[in-house]
Order: C-alpha cells, then sequence, then structure tokens
C-alpha cells in the first residue's frame, strides 16, 4: 500500500487446506493493503500463529491434523487476536461452539468476498478502538476520567472493561462487554439485531443475526440467576433486546 510501511500494515492468518481458497483470500486481502500469511492444517495453524502473532486470523473449522475449534482454544489461551471461523457445515451447534471457545464472529462458506472483507475491516476496527481506550487508560489517574453505567444491579465500569451484577465481577468476554455496555446505555430501549451487528459488530451491512443471539444467551449465562426468566437483559419477541432498568 502506497505510503504504507510493511511495519504497519496488518497482518492476517489465513488457515485453510482448499489452495483456491487460500488464493482468493490471499489476493482480496492482499489487494486490501493486508499483509498475509498461511497455514494449511490445525498444527502449523498454532506454531504459526504464536510464533508470528498476526492482527486477525482466518480460521477453518475442518482442518487436517487439528480441527479449527481445538486451533481456536489454544490460540485464544495465549494470544488476544480476533478470530473469524470459516465453515462448510450448516450446523447451528458448529457456529455456537466456534463463539463458545473464543472465536469473535464466523462466516458461512461460500461466502462473498466482499462480506468476508467487510468483517475483517470491522474486526480490525474494534480492536484498534480498545487499544486506544486502554492507551488513554495507562495515563495518569488525574488525567483520566472514571465512566460506569449503574442500571440495577448491572454495574459497568467502561474504563476497566469490568461488569458487576448484584456487586460481583462477570468475566465477559470484549464481544460480551460491548453488547451490554450498548444496551446498557440506553435501558428500557428495545435494540433490534440488525442494530447490534452494525453498532457493535461494526458491520456495513446486515450479517447474521444467529450471532447475536448466541452473545445473548452467553450473557444471561454469565449474569442472570434463571436464564429461563431473565431480569436483566430481556427479549422484545420478535424486535431485538433491551436491559430491564430496575
Amino acid at each position: 500500500m502506497e505510503g504504507e510501511t510493511l511495519r504497519d500494515m496488518k497482518t492476517i492468518l489465513i488457515v485453510d487446506d482448499e489452495p483456491p481458497i487460500v488464493d482468493i483470500l490471499v489476493y482480496n486481502l492482499e489487494k486490501e493493503g493486508y499483509r498475509t500469511i498461511e497455514a494449511n492444517d490445525g498444527i502449523s495453524a498454532i506454531e504459526i500463529a504464536l510464533d508470528q502473532k498476526p492482527d486477525l486470523i482466518l480460521l477453518d473449522i475442518m482442518l487436517p491434523k487439528l480441527d479449527g475449534l481445538s486451533v481456536c482454544k489454544r490460540i485464544k489461551n495465549s494470544l488476544n487476536v480476533p478470530i473469524l471461523m470459516l465453515t462448510a457445515k450448516d450446523s447451528e451447534i458448529d457456529k455456537i461452539l466456534g463463539l463458545e471457545l473464543g472465536a469473535d464472529d464466523y462466516i458461512t462458506k461460500p461466502f462473498s468476498v466482499r462480506e468476508l472483507v467487510a468483517r475483517v475491516k470491522a474486526n480490525l476496527r474494534k480492536v484498534e478502538a480498545i487499544s486506544n481506550v486502554q492507551n488513554v487508560e495507562s495515563k495518569p489517574k488525574e488525567q483520566k476520567k472514571e465512566n460506569k453505567i449503574i442500571v440495577g444491579e448491572l454495574e459497568l465500569d467502561t474504563d476497566k472493561f469490568e461488569v458487576r451484577v448484584r456487586g460481583q465481577i462477570i468475566d465477559l468476554t470484549l464481544r460480551e462487554f460491548e453488547v451490554l455496555r450498548f444496551l446498557a446505555m440506553q435501558p428500557e430501549q428495545v435494540v433490534t439485531r440488525e442494530t447490534l451487528l452494525e453498532k457493535v459488530w461494526g458491520y456495513e451491512y446486515y450479517g447474521d443475526i444467529r450471532t447475536v443471539d448466541v452473545t445473548v444467551r452467553r450473557i444471561r449465562e454469565k449474569i442472570e440467576k434463571d436464564t429461563s426468566a431473565p431480569k436483566i437483559l430481556i427479549t422484545k419477541r420478535g424486535v431485538g433486546y433491551y436491559i430491564a432498568n430496575r
């Protein structure tokens, strides 16, 4: 990319054992100004990821030697890197499991290259935004303004990316925190799945709304006493979700 050094370019690790797919991804991502590296099986994917520390990983589920879900789990144990799962399977369980193991997103084959590139950009923008917040957080305390959102039993510290429910700290992923924060900033206001995809995931189009449903389910498992009768994160059937102010 003109005016951009190799050091400044974002590196994307492509993990897939199908050469035509790898070639298409390499061509289109490099055209967008990214540096690409490749792995064709699960074991080498882990080794390359830990050694090269890419900015983002495109990871196929069906891989030789070690499947993509296992690769995702191992990498996430060591690196805080966004992972987009590529799956040829249409079964919901694979998608849900991938997200539970730490994947940030998934896209089903065959996919639109334009859609995939948009998701790559959205996830990289999100990482950069979080990095900027953390840089501000590292400044002396007198330069920092404490930001908290309190709605009923829910308390979010947006400086520390920390959530408390009934005074107890809850361990959320970054994406889960962002969903909760977006909803908590407008309590009692129903937000559609499409709006959450656009505002939280940063998509420039409407992706798979099931991604939102999976994330909400995971949040509820962590913050609700009874997930079958949630009191904090509520579903408005056929519309979306909202945070109850009580």
